[in-house]
């Protein structure tokens, strides 16, 4: 268990980390995105629509019934309107990258409580879980 100074160090630490994240001018791109998505009613409202009609797909395959081909030619031509708008695009696309920092935060720091010491690259890629885990490989 941490003492109240080492608990101290710990959390300064881990605001040093929050800000040095912070700092990096991709993510200052990628909120940016997300808050001129949020501004954007238009394009909020489509992305709710894309996502309300892949919901249904999904509740429509898990209920073992078949999507119609006009239900997918629909959600199909929804999506691809939703990744042409660019306000959309970038919303989608810092969503990604937010996800990739979280998520590549989240292994080193686990990986790091579970050996004792900082892993090494070959710590973090030993256990990679496939595309989009944050993992880099």
């Amino acid at each position: 268990m941490l003492n109240h100074t080492e608990e101290d160090a710990v959390l300064q630490k881990t605001k040093e980390l929050c800000q040095a994240i912070l700092d990096q001018p991709a993510l200052t791109s990628a909120r940016e995105s997300v808050t001129a998505f949020m501004d954007d009613v238009p394009a909020r409202r489509q992305y709710e629509e894309v996502l309300a009609q892949s919901q249904e797909l999904r509740r429509k395959q898990e209920s073992g019934l078949a999507p119609s081909p006009a239900e997918i030619s629909t959600f199909e031509s929804s999506r691809d309107r939703l990744l042409s708008n660019p306000v959309a695009r970038g919303f989608l696309d810092a969503q990604e990258q937010l996800h990739q920092v979280h998520q590549t935060v989240t292994n080193f720091v686990s990986k790091t409580l579970e050996l004792g010491r900082v892993p090494a690259a070959e710590d973090l890629h030993s256990e990679c879980c496939g595309s989009g885990c944050g993992c880099e490989h």
